[in-house]
């Protein structure tokens, strides 16, 4: 039998305060968070919400050294920025705090020193990478590199983002300095660990044997991490941007960004209430991270044995990670710009937060990556909300205007059909709950979107338009059934999208009701004045979702110049006059192509050189056709070795240039030239 609590702590993973917030933040985490609190609180719960900025990793740093300001210039600005546009989508955190307070300075310190005195750590002196020029030991970040596994030459030294995998520095090729762009060295550092292998058995009974019931990628994660040994882990890192370690000969040393952000949490909820405790130490409370699946060891292997080392603490009783949300295609990334940010979002859709709400919960990654795609938000929007949604609840308020000059008509007698109706509401509160007691979101946003479904067919069928010419009687009933289920619609959807439910409550004229009402036919009592009917959503045009598209392409296309750009060939040896005085290239035209048999990539072209008409091999199958060859005039070496290439003896070589694509380009003089003419 599942244990029942008290009260609920619901913690969304603290945002890095050095850019803004996108789509995959908020159908990862903050959308999932702000759901389950909605709902608890629906329900009368006793349930706080914290979350906040985290304001001392390393990207903060990187950010500021490339911007010539301060990591607290960054962090002012970011943080504010977050606070904002998690404001307008309608977030509902109890407070947005920042690990740049006092109170967490305060509690994170105190939390690393009781460990400290207790010798929960032990002390590694290891060798770790130093810039000689910028004088500073690099955290893994600020080490850039070649990943051993996809090539990528600017993977980082913990993780490669174009590939995913999970990296450390020495497995880099040719590593070197992000802050100066030298080559480090290696010295010696003293560092505090926290010998997580300590609390391996701890872990496998907790999680393996006690939370069987986590979401399968969350328990598969866990179970891995632990199969494959746990190695004490780093407390601290050589920056001059965190909370100082606070013990004695620790200068120049601060909390690591994975130990000090979590208790993030606790310092937080002691900035909201007095009554902190009985959230973090109380048995009766339920704890629920929410979380990327990113940060999957951290909240379910790093700070649990935190807690546990530290005593006093709950533990979390879930941790329903998300998988990614990719943007058309292509995984977001915040250093190529790729993705929809939240406050631009709220920007350019004023007065549309709840599609974005429903879109992302709709689409939310929570058993595999998923994909977004303007296409999809705008045949979610048009389709589902305004089609389905928007379209029952303004029938329902309109024809009551029209009819009964917006009155609520009395219930006469029920028909059947009136009654299945009516039970098919109702039922759907059981599996709503359900599904969000077991943080399957997307179906229980199906379950709230079913309200308005029944309650479409159900005027479909009864049609009141045409009834009330011959029985006006009964489109009395028919409408007040409408507005009942209306009603309802307000409740079941509020957790996903708030703005609408009010906006619907507005449009009856009623005050807010609990979950307990969901179900209830006489939530809108007869005689009652519903206010004035307007459009709950309308539609989105293919122009504005164009705009979208192309701002994207935009910057796609600056991303594969810059790409480029980091990619072009390093200058060869440098060679003398005389060596280039050795290269004999002439303006040529090309006279016949033909494909090489039993060959992919291979074209043999018959060339007017003006001394000869030669044969020449090229592997530019793939780039070129035969047609589209004959008759350009080209650049060619005419004095290359002669080599045999399937049985044709090439001689000479046609000059390409590979653009940023990858595609090959002919090099052509710019104007008609007599073959034989002598480039030089």
């Amino acid at each position: 039998m599942a244990k029942e609590f008290k009260r609920y702590l619901v913690t969304s993973a603290l945002p890095y305060a050095n850019g803004p917030v996108h789509i995959g933040h908020l159908a990862g985490v903050y959308i999932p968070s702000d759901i389950y609190t909605r709902y608890l609180r629906l329900k009368g719960c006793d349930v706080i919400s914290v979350c906040g900025s985290d304001e001392h990793g390393v990207p903060i740093t990187i950010k500021a050294r490339k911007e010539g300001v301060s990591p607290q210039q960054i962090v002012d600005r970011y943080h504010e920025l977050i606070r904002k546009s998690f404001e307008g989508l309608g977030m509902s955190f109890d407070i947005y705090s920042r690990t740049s307070s006092k109170t967490h300075a305060e509690t994170a310190s105190a939390f690393f020193r009781k460990l400290y005195d207790e010798g929960k750590f032990i002390e590694k002196t290891s060798m770790q990478y130093y810039d000689e020029e910028a004088q500073t030991f690099l955290a893994d970040r600020y080490i850039v590199g070649t990943c051993p596994k996809c090539g990528n030459d600017r993977a980082y030294g913990d993780q490669c983002e174009k590939c995913g995998s999970t990296l450390s520095p020495d497995e880099l090729i040719d590593p070197h300095s992000a802050v100066s762009g030298s080559v480090p060295v290696k010295r010696e550092t003293k560092h505090w660990y926290l010998p997580l292998d300590q609390y391996e058995g701890f872990l496998r009974e907790w999680i393996l044997e006690g939370h069987r019931e986590w979401k399968s990628n969350v328990y598969g994660q866990c179970k891995s991490w632990l199969d494959g040994g746990l190695q004490p882990r780093a407390v601290s890192r050589d920056l001059d941007w965190g909370i100082p370690v606070p013990v004695e000969g620790a200068e120049g040393k601060v909390l690591y960004v994975w130990f000090d952000a979590p208790i993030g949490y606790i310092s937080a909820t002691k900035d909201l209430t007095p009554d902190w405790e009985k959230y973090w130490k109380s048995e009766d409370t339920k704890m629920v991270h929410f979380i990327g699946k990113d940060n999957i060891v951290f909240h379910c292997i790093v700070f649990p044995s935190m807690l546990k080392a530290h005593g006093g603490y709950i533990l979390p009783e879930n941790v329903p990670a998300n998988e990614f949300l990719n943007l058309e295609g292509d995984k977001i990334s915040t250093s190529r710009n790729w993705a929809v940010w939240l406050h631009e979002y709220l920007e350019e859709f004023l007065g549309k937060e709840d599609v974005l709400r429903y879109v992302l919960c709709a689409n939310a990654p929570e058993t595999k990556d998923n994909d977004f795609t303007w296409k999809d938000f705008q045949a979610r929007n048009n389709n589902e909300l305004v089609a389905i949604l928007g379209n029952f609840v303004n029938r329902a308020l309109v024809l009551t205007k029209k009819y009964y000059d917006g009155r609520v008509p009395a219930c006469g007698e029920l028909t059947g059909y009136d009654r299945e109706t009516i039970a098919e509401v109702a039922a759907v509160k059981a599996s709503l709950e359900a599904n969000i007691e077991h943080y399957r979101f997307r179906e229980a946003l199906k379950d709230a979107m079913n309200i308005s479904r029944i309650g479409n067919k159900y005027l479909a069928d009864t049609e009141p338009w045409k009834v009330v010419k011959t029985d006006p009687e009964r489109v009395k009933t028919i409408l007040n059934v409408a507005l009942q289920i209306t009603a309802n619609t307000a409740i079941a959807i509020e957790p996903f999208m708030p703005f609408s439910s009010a906006k619907i409550l507005k449009m009856l004229a009623v005050d807010k009701f609990g979950w307990e009402r969901l179900g209830a036919m006489d939530l809108v009592p007869d005689g009652h004045a519903i206010g004035e009917p307007e459009l709950l959503f309308e539609k989105i045009e293919d122009d504005v979702i164009q705009r979208q598209l192309d701002k994207l392409a935009a910057t796609k296309a600056a991303n594969q110049a810059a790409e480029a750009a980091q990619h072009v060939e390093p200058q060869k040896d440098t060679i003398q006059f005389d060596d280039f005085q050795k290269m004999d290239i002439r303006v040529s035209t090309i006279l016949a192509a033909e494909k090489v048999a039993k060959t992919k990539k291979l074209l043999k072209l018959t060339v007017d050189t003006g001394i000869d008409k030669r044969e020449i091999v090229s592997g530019i199958a793939e780039h070129f056709t035969p047609e589209e060859l004959v008759g350009k005039q080209v650049l060619v070496l005419v004095n290359l070795a002669p080599r045999e290439l399937k049985g044709i003896l090439s001689k000479g070589m046609i000059l390409m240039a590979e653009d940023a694509s990858g595609k090959l380009r002919l090099l052509q003089p710019g104007d008609t030239t007599n073959n034989g003419a002598v480039v030089g």
